[in-house]
């Protein structure tokens, strides 16, 4: 088996991935919902060995993970989350509604860090007319 064109085949040519953007939802002191962008950063690591290093993350602490799934036009009203946690969209598009007003899309691969678990939430719309999926992954308690 040889290299592919993209892969370096000297591990000491492999370059530390860059930052990696996502969105964080808060509720502020003022008692309102907000959007947040952070980022990702990474370091290589030796992640699977013997494969070389790889990019790799900070570690977050989850409680499970599991599905979920609506129907296209489906629309959950003003709540907070149920818990802190990520957020994966996989399959089609979300709309969220922050109570400062802003509103943001988010389509596939996007990760969200939803943090607003009291006051009055957030508004989730499916936009896309096909059904959505989406990876949620709650955080361990601190």
């Amino acid at each position: 088996m040889t290299p592919s064109e993209n892969t370096p085949a000297d591990p000491d040519d492999i370059e530390v991935s860059g930052p990696f953007a996502y969105v964080r939802i808060y509720t502020g002191p003022e008692g309102k919902t907000h959007f947040e962008d952070l980022e990702m950063t990474f370091e290589l690591k030796d992640f699977a060995p013997p494969a070389p290093p790889i990019s790799v993350s900070q570690a977050f602490m989850t409680q499970g993970m599991t599905v979920i799934s609506s129907p296209g036009g489906w629309e959950g009203n003003w709540h907070p989350a149920p818990r802190r946690q990520f957020l994966i969209i996989l399959v089609g598009e979300l709309d969220v509604e922050v109570s400062d007003g802003e509103v943001r899309r988010f389509g596939p691969g996007s990760i969200i860090l939803v943090e607003d678990t009291g006051g009055m939430g957030h508004i989730s719309r499916v936009v896309a007319k096909e059904r959505g999926y989406c990876l949620v992954l709650p955080l361990a308690d601190d």
